[in-house]
C-alpha cells in the first residue's frame, strides 16, 4: 500500500532558513540586547527581600 498524498512532501527549497537567518541579520537584536542589559529600577521597599537573596546566593557585603 502506497503512502497517502498528504504523507508525500516535496524537497524543501529551504524558505523557513531563509527567513530566519533573514530576522537574524536583521539587527532587531541590538534593540533587545539594549532592554536586556539596563538596569532594572527597584523600589526601595524591595531592599530587605533583595539583600536576603544576595545572602542566600553566598555573596559578601
Amino acid at each position: 500500500m502506497s503512502k497517502h498524498l498528504a504523507d508525500k512532501r516535496a524537497p524543501s527549497d529551504g524558505g523557513r532558513l531563509r527567513e530566519f537567518l533573514r530576522i537574524d541579520r536583521g539587527g532587531s537584536e541590538r534593540i533587545w540586547d539594549g532592554l536586556r542589559q539596563r538596569p532594572e529600577e527597584r523600589a526601595e521597599s524591595n531592599r530587605r527581600a533583595a539583600e536576603f537573596l544576595r545572602i542566600d546566593r553566598g555573596a559578601e557585603a
